[in-house]
């Protein structure tokens, strides 16, 4: 299933609880970079969610720059507040620099709030 952008996959024959992917986006929707007024969802630098049949997520994201003041600290964030979801059995946060984030990876809301429409 594709929403969005962030693609949920199992990672066992298991179905996830499509239920549990909302949630999961919920969270990353309250995560923010400091520098910029827009969640990280919305900025594009979540790449994938990956929820399998037992409720383990791996996300694979992103940040807007390597020099990022928040790169140590904002992967403990998203899977802190990711692992607090009730029924998450255990979370993973792959952070990547490719492909490196732009700011055509922004929702199309991202780019009104910022100005960028």
């Amino acid at each position: 299933m594709i929403m969005e952008g962030i693609s949920a996959q199992t990672a066992d024959t298991s179905k996830p609880n499509p239920d549990l992917e909302f949630r999961v986006i919920d969270v990353l929707r309250s995560c923010y970079d400091p520098e910029i007024p827009v969640n990280i969802y919305e900025l594009g630098l979540i790449y994938t969610v990956e929820i399998d049949g037992s409720n383990n997520v791996t996300i694979r994201m992103t940040l807007t720059s390597p020099m990022c003041p928040v790169a140590g600290t904002l992967p403990g964030e998203v899977e802190q507040k990711v692992q607090s979801i009730q029924g998450v059995n255990s979370v993973r946060v792959d952070l990547v620099w490719d492909p490196a984030w732009n700011p055509s990876m922004m929702t199309e809301a991202a780019k009104l709030q910022l100005g960028f429409l």
